[in-house]
């Protein structure tokens, strides 16, 4: 029989995650729509409380920070072009007036806090080795501190540089062995985002991605009990390879292909009840955001009466799901 792809073989799946185990998701655009993609399925998740960041070291100093405790205070942040910045956040949380900037940050981290204590689960995805480094104090922060986001600043600003195997290592050891300490029964998956960075040319891209895959393998070798290796990149890369595959720019993965690896990661991490109630919350989800033509009149009355009951029997049947964002109506 002729074979039109290559089969990606899955490494043999963690501990399975189910409903009521909390779960944190950082990291790079798979950690975003994989996470909505598990949220939305009724899991108990928070997506990336610092926006997505794209290199290791930022991850980690999120991780570090979430740890601490600390409120983010007017020290945190620096203004630029009409917005008040922070360098650990995505430009999602800047804002005209600094004591909304810190609004959205603390919600953000607060929100985080309150899942940490039933923490059994996090999803990390690393994007590219690439690191920027403060070059000046000109905008605050410390001289040679990795960032998450450059918020546009003059070039100077920065140094760039593709952090090694080693660096990346003795920053995340120590932190996992604190992470192991305070969840004992801590899942950590790895996955290595399969965007390209092309900055640096196809090469320089092919570097990074090595680095981080690398930097994968070994942590999953020093911590087999907690670390795991989703092979996301690898079922982009191989398994689907084709252009097809890809949005118009040619270099993130088209919605069909988000699709196509969410399916295999919910199938691999998942337990059985989660698997079985994951597309039943995906559907209440869709009806739940289809907005008839006409809301007046008998039949939307009805079709909203039949969503609460179908509602109210998922929660029946899934009791330590939970479904986000739902309208007032629902209760």
């Amino acid at each position: 029989m002729i074979q039109l792809s290559t089969p990606i073989q899955l490494p043999p799946s963690p501990p399975r995650l189910g409903y009521g185990m909390g779960g944190l998701s950082m990291g790079s655009c798979f950690s975003e729509h994989t996470g909505a993609y598990l949220r939305d399925g009724g899991l108990s998740l928070e997506i990336n409380p610092f926006g997505i960041q794209y290199n290791p070291l930022s991850i980690a100093e999120g991780l570090n920070q979430l740890l601490r405790g600390k409120d983010f205070d007017r020290e945190d942040l620096f203004e630029y072009g009409g917005l008040y910045h922070s360098f650990l956040h995505h430009g999602s949380f800047s804002a005209v007036a600094p004591e909304e900037a810190l609004l959205r940050m603390n919600e953000a981290r607060r929100s985080t806090l309150e899942l940490l204590p039933h923490l059994r689960f996090l999803l990390l995805t690393w994007g590219t080795a690439y690191v920027y480094r403060l070059a000046t104090e000109e905008y605050g922060g410390e001289i040679g501190s990795v960032v998450s986001n450059c918020h546009k600043l003059p070039e100077r600003t920065f140094s760039r540089e593709r952090t090694s195997l080693s660096e990346l290592l003795s920053v995340w050891c120590p932190l996992i062995e604190e992470l192991r300490e305070r969840f004992p029964d801590l899942i950590i998956v790895q996955a290595v985002s399969p965007v390209r960075h092309l900055r640096d040319g196809a090469h320089g891209n092919a570097l990074s991605k090595a680095t981080l895959l690398l930097f994968a393998e070994e942590l999953s070798r020093l911590y087999p009990q907690h670390c795991f290796y989703f092979p996301s990149y690898e079922l982009v890369l191989d398994e689907l390879r084709d252009y097809r595959y890809y949005a118009d720019d040619l270099v993130h993965p088209s919605t069909l292909t988000q699709r196509i690896v969410q399916e295999r990661f919910s199938s691999w991490l998942l337990d059985e009840e989660a698997e079985r109630g994951l597309p039943q919350a995906h559907r209440l989800r869709r009806e739940l955001c289809h907005r008839p033509l006409h809301e007046e009149g008998k039949a939307h009355t009805q079709r909203l009466e039949a969503l609460r009951e179908r509602i109210q029997a998922f929660r029946t049947q899934y009791p330590l799901a939970q479904l986000y964002d739902l309208p007032s109506w629902i209760d």
